[in-house]
């Protein structure tokens, strides 16, 4: 059941929308979901909607909080996106400034499955990897280096607030030893102008729709780094090897697909120079999930957890400028005696093999 503060709250902003009246009561329920946001379906005389509210502290058992004005550039990025692929993003109804809170369609689970799903029971089809990538670079590409866009999301202190403090400084003071890399990393990422990140990319925010996928929950939107969205959902495609062994190499195939179709549609830049900073903030990524303050809540073993630090330790002290190496390296941690897991078909991607070029190898 809702709390009256919360009902009056979604109430409130149904009337401010104009789909209900001071005299309705409309049905309504906590939807279950991420840890940053209250979200309710609700029943109006138009239809089922989503009301969705950003909190000011998140759901997790670390103290993390961020600013409640990242609601007003997640409707700003579900605009933005609709305008290059819509079919790839809910349909913003609107957006409640008084209350910070965002209305949506609500799009039935039956047709719209959780990605996050359907990779948890094995089913990683690499078409649906290679759509992830596509729709990803097709917003990349179309807002790169656009001084409109640029100064439309200038959110410099959320995306630090949501993504690097607790991704990779919370993951440095836990790893001291690996602070000087993760502090790289970051003054790296805040410092790179390319494109729109959506910022949370991840497989729990992506449905599988009729039309493709469909990505949600843009509440670190920021212009920044297009190379923080591809590491980000790789890093996924990781971290589920451990948590359905038997779908590695559906996943490593996943990995392989959405990498490819991304890539193939870079224009902004060499790709070879964002295939590097991948490279270099995978493994800072990978860690994190298991020791900043948003740990995967799949991973509870410590045996699982040392085989990702293991990993990713090695590749941030030994840094590469291409996916290759760390997709080898990772296929043979999760893969042993896997039929169908190998080397992959990353080799060579870039066309920029080895380490300690350009002043990104060995430190």
């Amino acid at each position: 059941m809702l709390g009256s503060d919360a009902s009056s709250t979604v109430h409130a902003v149904l009337c401010r929308a104009g789909m209900a009246t001071p005299d309705d009561r409309p049905s309504m329920a906590p939807l279950s979901g991420g840890v940053s946001s209250d979200i309710w379906r609700v029943e109006v005389a138009s239809g089922v909607v989503c009301v969705k509210r950003a909190l000011a502290k998140l759901k997790v058992e670390a103290d993390w909080r961020a600013p409640l004005e990242r609601s007003a550039f997640e409707a700003a990025w579900l605009e933005t996106a609709a305008r290059i692929v819509p079919e790839a993003v809910p349909r913003l109804l609107y957006y409640d400034r008084v209350a910070g809170a965002l209305v949506l369609p609500f799009l039935d689970p039956q047709r719209y499955r959780v990605w996050k799903s359907e990779l948890r029971d094995g089913r990683a089809e690499a078409d649906v990897a290679a759509a992830v990538g596509e729709r990803l670079a097709r917003i990349h590409r179309a807002t790169a280096i656009d001084r409109a866009i640029a100064e439309r999301f200038a959110t410099d202190a959320i995306f630090h607030a949501i993504r690097l403090e607790p991704y990779l400084l919370a993951t440095a003071r836990r790893h001291p030893d690996l602070a000087g890399e993760l502090e790289r990393l970051v003054r790296r990422t805040a410092g790179t102008k390319l494109a729109l990140v959506h910022g949370d990319a991840s497989p729990k925010n992506i449905l599988v729709g009729p039309s493709g996928p469909v990505f949600l929950d843009a509440e670190c939107a920021w212009y920044g780094d297009p190379a923080f969205d591809l590491a980000f959902c790789l890093n996924h495609l990781f971290l589920k090897c451990l948590w359905n062994p038997g779908a590695v190499a559906g996943f490593l195939a996943c990995f392989d697909a959405l990498l490819e179709t991304y890539m193939a549609l870079v224009s902004w830049e060499p790709r070879a120079a964002l295939e590097a900073r991948v490279a270099t903030l995978l493994p800072a990524l990978l860690i994190a999930r298991v020791d900043g303050k948003s740990p995967v809540e799949y991973l509870t073993e410590e045996s699982e957890k040392d085989r990702v630090r293991r990993v990713a330790r090695s590749f941030l002290k030994h840094p590469e400028r291409t996916l290759a190496p760390l997709r080898r390296a990772w296929a043979a941690e999760v893969g042993a005696g896997t039929p169908g897991v190998g080397p992959g078909p990353v080799a060579g991607l870039a066309g920029t093999p080895g380490r300690e070029a350009n002043g990104e190898g060995r430190r």
